[in-house]
C-alpha cells in the first residue's frame, strides 16, 4: 500500500507540473483575485485530469478509440477555447475587476468549471496517464481494486500539492504587484494564451493533412 500511495503522489505532481495554458491561467488568476482563486483553478484541471487518468487505468479502449478517431476536433475546440481566454484576458481591464471583486464575490465554482472545461479537450492527457502509469508500474497483475482507488485518491493529493506550492509562491509575490503590474500580467497572460492557441491549431492543422504525430497544446 505505501508503494501505490508514493507512486500515485509522484503522477499526481507529474501531470500536474508541465507549464501549459492551466498553469499560465492559474497564476493569472493568483495574482488578480488572490491565492485560492488560482488554486480551485487548479483543482478544475485535476478533475479533468483524473477523468482521462480512470479511463486510462481502466482500459476503456472503445473511449480511448472515440478519442483518438475525433482527436483533431478534440484539439481544435480545445485552441479555440484557450484562443477565447487570451483574448478575453488580453483585453480585460485589472482595476474593473478589482473593484468586481470588491462589490461581488467572485465564483470558485466558475473558476472550477472554467479550468475543467479548458483541459478536458485535452486528450493527449490520456496518454501522458498510460506513459506515467507504465513508468510507475502503477497497475500490476495483484494490484487490487482497493489499491487502485487509494492511488486515485493520492494522484489527486499529489496534484492538489503542487498546485498549492505554486499557487502560494506565486500569492507571495502578489502584494508587491501595483494595478500596473496586473495590467501587464493580463496582456502577457493574454498574449501566451493567444500564441500557445494559434500554435495548437497550425499544428493541429499540419498534424491532419501530413499524417504526422506532432505534439499538440
Amino acid at each position: 500500500m505505501t508503494s501505490i500511495i508514493i507512486k500515485g503522489l509522484l503522477i499526481g505532481i507529474f501531470v500536474s507540473i508541465p507549464v501549459g495554458p492551466i498553469a499560465v491561467l492559474c497564476i493569472q488568476r493568483t495574482l488578480n483575485r488572490g491565492k485560492y482563486h488560482g488554486l480551485v483553478t487548479g483543482l478544475g484541471a485535476t478533475a479533468s485530469d483524473l477523468v482521462y487518468g480512470i479511463l486510462a487505468a481502466f482500459g476503456l479502449s472503445y473511449i480511448i478509440g472515440l478519442i483518438e478517431k475525433n482527436q483533431f476536433i478534440i484539439e481544435i475546440i480545445g485552441a479555440v477555447i484557450i484562443l477565447f481566454f487570451g483574448v478575453y484576458l488580453f483585453k480585460s481591464n485589472p482595476v474593473k475587476q478589482l473593484t468586481a471583486t470588491n462589490l461581488k464575490k467572485e465564483s470558485y465554482f466558475q473558476d472550477f468549471i472554467t479550468a475543467f472545461a479548458l483541459t478536458i479537450t485535452n486528450p493527449l492527457i490520456i496518454f501522458l496517464f498510460i506513459a506515467l502509469f507504465a513508468r510507475f508500474s502503477f497497475i500490476e497483475p495483484s494490484t487490487s481494486i482497493w489499491q487502485i482507488i487509494v492511488g486515485f485518491i493520492f494522484i489527486l493529493i499529489g496534484a492538489a500539492t503542487w498546485w498549492t506550492i505554486l499557487t502560494t509562491t506565486v500569492n507571495f509575490f502578489r502584494s508587491v504587484v501595483n494595478v500596473r503590474g496586473l495590467y501587464v500580467i493580463n496582456k502577457a497572460t493574454g498574449i501566451i494564451l493567444t500564441l500557445i492557441a494559434i500554435g495548437g491549431l497550425i499544428l493541429s492543422i499540419y498534424r491532419k493533412t501530413h499524417g504526422m504525430d506532432l505534439p499538440i497544446f
